[in-house]
């Protein structure tokens, strides 16, 4: 039994009480044979579909453009939880729900960033911390699409050989975005090669391409706009360096950084997406061109 801080109510609701009505209704995986694979969020989900392919039923945990730092697990996710073969999350402290969340059931959970060397976070209360969003570097997305293979076959061996297949054609396309913002982000001058955004989301973006990384907070989480302090910071660093550009996040209010435009005299560039899948970005690879674009357009003056 998943013990977990909730109402009587509604673990009766979740069938997790003694006494409350039968099982739940099961997930379609138990009338089609296929594993279940749960994830942690909607940009693992998509990773994991398409090294899965027809042989698995993939589930987010959290919904389209939700917060994934805070999030709090509701009791219809303990009910897809319990069905689940296969459990797969991030790691590097994004879900730090997620123990709580496991430590009862049975299904095996899988850590994706395994392999990845971690960019520390360097300012505030987080300082020393791994910074957790490693997918937004092509160069990870590799590793975390091979984790995900090893994940699928160690489940379901019969099906290894297109877990491989997948993953390969998979990886090429990951491969493409990775030489396009090499080859891009490389021709820029010195004073162009500076990303600034609202949230710290891409220490390893900027790591892999050789670029400054300023930003107003290092983790969602308990940051809104940013602070006047935070804010200012931003603005004088911006003016002194030169940066023709600036960006935010889709899943935070642009607040603070359209500010940071106003009074450095940059260009507001417009929003990257980073923790969520949407209606315009519906997976990974649609995420990852859309943020190459948006960077490359704003850095060189030109239209995403």
């Amino acid at each position: 039994m998943i013990r977990v801080l909730l109402p009587a109510a509604l673990l009766c609701t979740a069938g997790l009480l003694s006494g409350c009505r039968a099982d739940p209704p099961r997930d379609r995986a138990d009338t089609t044979g296929r594993p279940t694979v749960l994830t942690t969020f909607t940009v693992l989900a998509d990773m994991t579909r398409a090294v899965a392919g027809e042989r698995a039923e993939v589930v987010s945990i959290t919904k389209p453009g939700a917060e994934i730092h805070g999030y709090q697990p509701t009791p219809s996710d303990l009910i897809r939880a319990q069905d689940a073969d296969l459990i797969l999350n991030n790691g590097l402290n994004l879900e730090r729900w997620f123990t709580r969340f496991t430590r009862d059931l049975k299904a095996p959970a899988v850590t994706l960033t395994e392999g990845i060397e971690p960019v520390n976070i360097t300012g505030d209360a987080y300082a020393g911390k791994p910074n957790p969003h490693a997918w937004v570097s092509p160069k990870n997305a590799l590793i975390y699409v091979e984790n995900i293979r090893r994940a699928l076959s160690d489940l379901d061996p019969a099906g290894a050989d297109t877990y491989r297949a997948n993953a390969e054609a998979y990886a090429a396309q990951i491969r493409e975005v990775d030489r396009q913002l090499a080859t891009q982000l490389g021709q820029l001058p010195p004073e162009r090669r500076a990303l600034v955004t609202c949230e710290g989301a891409f220490s390893y973006l900027t790591r892999d391409y050789g670029l400054k990384e300023l930003y107003l907070w290092p983790v969602n989480a308990e940051e809104g706009q940013g602070t006047p302090r935070q804010i200012r910071a931003v603005i004088d660093a911006v003016r002194a360096q030169g940066v023709p550009a600036v960006f935010c996040e889709s899943t935070v209010s642009d607040k603070g950084m359209r500010q940071v435009a106003r009074e450095s005299g940059a260009r507001y560039a417009g929003a990257l997406h980073v923790d969520s899948l949407s209606d315009e970005v519906p997976t990974y690879l649609d995420l990852l061109r859309r943020d190459a674009d948006t960077i490359l357009a704003g850095l060189t003056g030109g239209q995403p």
